[in-house]
């Protein structure tokens, strides 16, 4: 099948999304360091829990490399208390510093982005404590603008109601489905990762409200209880 056939459902399902919903200005964050902490500091928690504790971070003139490396892990951790499993994060959060600082750019975490392949960056980002896939990808994506499909619980109950995947597979066979068929273009893997989350949030719920869905007419599980 040719390649643009086979890209065609999943770029009708980011185009309809877009023009309902509108573009949704993703991620949050200053700088890519920000992006990167916030990355770190979303798992298993709102949004707005993070934005405390970076508020937090700020405050206390913290949010660098350098700075977090300084404090205790008391002193991080009630920083970033608002984040939830703070010890953890703390703990997380010192790993990917460290790992910025071994790689020489402590100071300007995107030259992680440069000369280097992504597979073997993001391999490498695997490798620090408490980054898992998602949060790597993220960093990729938002942090350092690489083409690296984020896939979360959104993406895997939208597709699967919507049929374009089972629902049931690994995180990076999903990932490559995403890949697969789409241009490797970091400006639309932002954006469609944005609209998911968006469409999950408000539309597509454990419970869908499927009657004011941007999607209905595509789904074939539109209406499930």
């Amino acid at each position: 099948m040719p390649k643009h056939l086979e890209a065609a459902p999943w770029l009708a399902v980011h185009d309809r999304l877009l023009a309902a919903l509108g573009a949704q200005h993703w991620w949050p964050g200053e700088t890519p360091f920000e992006v990167m902490v916030g990355a770190v500091l979303t798992q298993n928690t709102a949004w707005s829990n993070v934005e405390r504790a970076i508020a937090n971070l700020k405050a206390a003139d913290a949010l660098s490399v350098a700075a977090i490396l300084r404090l205790g892990d008391g002193e991080l951790a009630a920083l970033i208390r608002p984040a939830g499993y703070f010890n953890v994060k703390t703990r997380r959060l010192k790993a990917l510093c460290g790992f910025l600082e071994r790689a020489g750019v402590g100071g300007d975490p995107v030259r992680l982005a440069r000369g280097g392949r992504l597979p073997a960056l993001r391999q490498r980002l695997l490798e620090v404590n408490g980054v898992g896939e998602e949060t790597a990808d993220s960093i990729l994506l938002y942090a350092l603008g690489l083409p690296s499909f984020v896939v979360d619980a959104y993406t895997r109950r939208i597709f699967a109601r919507l049929g374009l995947i089972g629902g049931a597979e690994t995180y990076a066979h999903i990932r490559r489905t995403f890949m697969d068929r789409l241009p490797p273009d970091p400006a639309l893997y932002n954006e469609y990762h944005a609209l998911i989350v968006a469409l999950g949030k408000d539309f597509c719920r454990p419970k869908p409200r499927c009657a004011s869905c941007p999607l209905v007419d595509l789904c074939p599980r539109r209406g499930l209880e």
